[in-house]
This record gives structure tokens, C-alpha cells and sequence, in this order.
């Protein structure tokens, strides 16, 4: 796993040196009656905070472990810089996507063992979040926060457009009659607010084709993007380039301020309605408080009533690196995090719903998000969508947000598009699949 001409002792300098410079600033005294869990996590600011709440319960819930807390920028690649060079943390905060990569290169432990001495079982859970922290057959992570997402949309510019802010889409093609109706350009025949836009903020813009019925790969072996389902859904996509103008859309965009500002598209009323997940709301609190909006189920394809009550689903979650120092003792924390006091308080500090099966009544009279009941339930569907667990999926993905950008602004059709994705990926899914038989890990 270490990178060409890098010997284990310099990795093991240069994490050291990355580790060093944030341990400075969050460091505490030194116990030296507990065996000490290192915890690498990703967050800062909010959410750093919550979960710095819940280590300092653990810490003070037992004697014998000491978790150090530690915020850590670009997580992922640190983690597997540390595996690499033999001086891993015991915990490790990342990303549900992350998972499939991490196993597949044997930088993560398996944590099945550990759940059944502990009693941690999948019917503790939200069959989706527990889903995401299982690949090829073993437990490779547990929850930390977990998020789904809705159609959030702004009730002053429905009433604006004579739309009855009480009655949502339910189908697509009402999303686009009401978005066409809430539309308005300027003078100068520039976009001055839009109903909808597919790549605003354009974060799962993999995920159109699935709100088809399409799959991004067999689960096997086969690259499969460019499926009809897929290039129904990029088709659905275009329409909208095709209906305001690509180089307006794109004009449009530009002026849009960054996701956690007062300048976001939505909170500025420039966006009626976005696909947006759980943790949209304490922006809203944060930076327009005063917004008049609501949520509901995203909206299906007319074509696909089997498709209603969809939503992507996705989570952090910690994991257990592999040559960690203190693995058991690891997992002891981890399982605190799983008990319902601890992730209840960590999800409500994070303004995020539960992956866990069971909720306290104290949960959701706790919980600020007003419609936090919809993002469970959307959770519990059916019809969740999750990104494909395939360890090449970073590079798929920036590939398939290519082929978006390409369709978007009408240089290829969704076809080309697509076709051009699944020839790209498809050799390299091969030469991965390959490597991983050599290792012996897929038959």
C-alpha cells in the first residue's frame, strides 16, 4: 500500500509530523493508568464539538480507557498514509463510500468478531445504515451520523407562482410543470430564479439514472451506465439545459455563493426546490432563519410508481484501522457510540437522523429539524438509494460527474455520454477485479 520509494520509517515520519501538528492544538493530559484509544475524526467546528461530547462521556463513563480525540483535515488519505506506514490510529472517522475502498485494500479490520462479543447485531439498526458498513460478507464499520435526503422546497416562491404551498410534487413531471412556473428572468433574459435545477447543489448527480430504476453496475463485474434506465434519467437531466439554455444555466450558477453561506442558491430564494439532506435544515437556522419552506418526498418518475418514496441514504462511520494498537479497546468505544444515549445525543448535536432502529420519544421532541420524521422514514424505505460498494468508486463517480457536466452543457447526449463512461470504466474495473483475484479476495 505504500507509495513507490517511500520506506515504512519516512511514512511513519511524515504522519507523525501531520499528526503532531493537530495534536498540538487538542491535546490533554496524559493518563498513564488507561490504555489510550487514538480516534482520527474529520469534523470540525459544530460537529467536531458533538462528537468531542460524547468521547468526554466515555472518557468519564469508565476508568480503564482514555479515547484522544483528534480533528484530522483529508481523513481518508491520511488514514491510509498511517496504515501504510505502520503508526495507524485506533479509530478512524470516515466516509459509508470509503468502506468497500478501505477493505478491498486490507486497511481496515473486520468487525464481526468484535460484534458478536458485544451483542451488536443488524436488527440494532436501520436495515440501509447497516447495509453500508457491511462488504463481501463482513462488518467492516459502525454508524457514527447517518443522513437521508428529501425535496426541500420554498413555500414564499410556490404562493408567488399561484402554486399551493401545502401540496408539493409528487411525480416529476409535476416538479417540472411547477418549476416552469415559478422560473423568472430578468430584463436581460438571464435566469433570475429557477424552479429547479438538477445540479444545484449537485452532490448525487451519479444518482439521477437510479431514480429510473438504472444501476451503475451488476454487482459483479460489469460496468452498466450506460443501460436505458440510466440514459432515461441523464436524458431528464438535459431537458432542463435544453429548456433555460446551458450557457444560461451555467451563467446562472456562477453567481450562487458556497453551500454554508447566507449566499446559498436556496437560502437566497435563486432555487425554489432541491434535493437536500437532513442537515440542510441548521443552515437554514444558521444563515435564514426566517425562510418559509418545508420538505417532502422527492418526487418519482409518472413512468415509476415504483420509485415513490425514494432517497439517497448515506453515513459516516468509524472504523478500525488495520495494526491498530488497541483494537478491542477500540471497539469498546465504538460500541458506546452504537448505545441509543450516546447516538441520540451525537445525532441531535449534528441536527441528523438516527440509524438506529429504535428512537426515543425524547429524540424527537429534542430534535430542531421540523420534519426530522420524514428523513427516518425516508430512511426506512424500500427504495433507498446507496452508491455502488465497489472500491473504484471515487474515480467512477468523478467520471460519471464528467459525463453530467458533458450532458449539461448539451455536448454530448446522454447516450454518448454514458456510452463514453461505461468504455472508460469498464477496462478498469477489469485490471481491479484482477488485482483483487491475485490477492485471493474475489473468486
Amino acid at each position: 500500500m505504500a507509495k513507490a520509494g517511500f520506506t515504512v520509517p519516512i511514512l511513519a515520519a511524515v504522519v507523525l509530523t501531520a499528526w503532531w501538528g493537530t495534536e498540538r492544538i487538542t491535546r490533554t493530559v496524559y493518563d498513564p493508568t488507561r490504555i489510550h484509544v487514538t480516534y482520527w475524526e474529520k469534523w470540525t467546528g459544530f460537529e467536531f464539538q458533538g462528537i468531542e461530547a460524547v468521547v468526554n462521556d466515555f472518557n468519564k463513563s469508565q476508568n480503564r480507557i482514555h479515547v484522544d480525540l483528534l480533528s484530522i483535515s483529508d481523513v481518508g488519505n491520511k488514514t491510509l498514509l498511517a496504515v501504510s506506514g505502520g503508526v495507524p490510529p485506533d479509530v478512524a472517522g470516515l466516509w459509508g463510500p470509503n468502506v468497500a475502498q478501505y477493505a478491498d485494500d486490507a486497511a481496515i479490520q473486520p468487525l464481526e468478531g468484535y460484534c458478536n462479543e458485544f451483542g451488536v447485531k443488524a436488527s440494532d439498526y436501520i436495515p440501509v445504515y447497516w447495509d453500508i458498513c457491511n462488504y463481501n460478507g463482513h462488518v467492516y464499520a459502525l454508524p457514527s451520523t447517518p443522513a437521508s435526503t428529501a425535496l426541500y422546497y420554498n413555500r414564499d416562491l410556490f404562493q408567488k407562482a399561484g402554486l399551493d404551498p401545502n401540496k408539493p410534487p409528487e411525480t416529476l413531471e409535476e416538479l417540472v410543470a411547477m418549476g416552469d412556473r415559478i422560473t423568472k428572468r430578468r430584463s436581460d433574459g438571464r435566469l433570475d430564479v429557477a424552479g429547479f435545477l438538477p445540479a444545484e447543489p449537485g452532490w448525487w448527480n451519479w444518482a439521477w439514472g437510479c431514480v429510473f430504476g438504472g444501476r451503475l453496475w451488476d454487482g459483479k463485474g460489469k460496468i452498466t451506465a450506460n443501460e436505458p434506465e440510466n440514459v432515461l434519467g441523464f436524458q431528464w437531466v438535459q431537458d432542463f439545459a435544453k429548456r433555460y439554455g446551458p450557457e444560461d444555466v451555467q451563467v446562472f450558477q456562477s453567481g450562487f455563493g458556497n453551500y454554508a453561506s447566507p449566499e446559498n442558491a436556496f437560502l437566497t430564494s435563486k432555487v425554489a426546490m432541491e434535493l437536500h439532506g437532513v442537515y440542510m435544515n441548521y443552515n437554514i437556522k444558521m444563515y435564514r432563519p426566517g425562510l418559509n419552506w418545508a420538505a417532502a418526498p422527492f418526487p418519482y418518475p409518472k413512468s415509476r410508481p415504483d420509485m415513490k418514496g425514494w432517497a439517497i441514504a448515506d453515513e459516516d462511520v468509524l472504523v478500525i484501522p488495520r495494526g491498530a494498537k488497541h483494537p478491542k479497546e477500540a471497539f469498546e468505544f465504538i460500541r458506546y457510540v452504537q448505545s441509543q444515549k450516546a447516538m441520540e445525543k451525537l445525532c441531535l448535536l449534528h441536527r441528523k437522523n438516527s440509524p438506529l432502529s429504535h428512537i426515543s420519544d425524547d429524540f424527537w421532541r429534542r430534535h430542531e429539524h421540523p420534519y426530522i420524521r420524514l428523513f427516518d422514514q425516508l430512511a426506512r424505505s424500500s427504495k433507498v438509494i446507496l452508491s455502488p460498494k465497489m472500491g473504484i468508486w471515487p474515480e467512477y463517480s468523478e467520471e460519471l460527474n464528467n459525463a453530467f457536466e458533458e450532458i449539461m452543457l448539451m455536448r454530448k447526449t446522454p447516450q454518448q455520454a454514458l456510452d463514453y463512461v461505461t468504455t472508460r470504466m469498464q477496462p478498469k474495473l477489469d485490471q481491479y477485479l484482477e488485482r483483487l483475484r491475485r490477492r485471493g479476495e474475489v473468486k
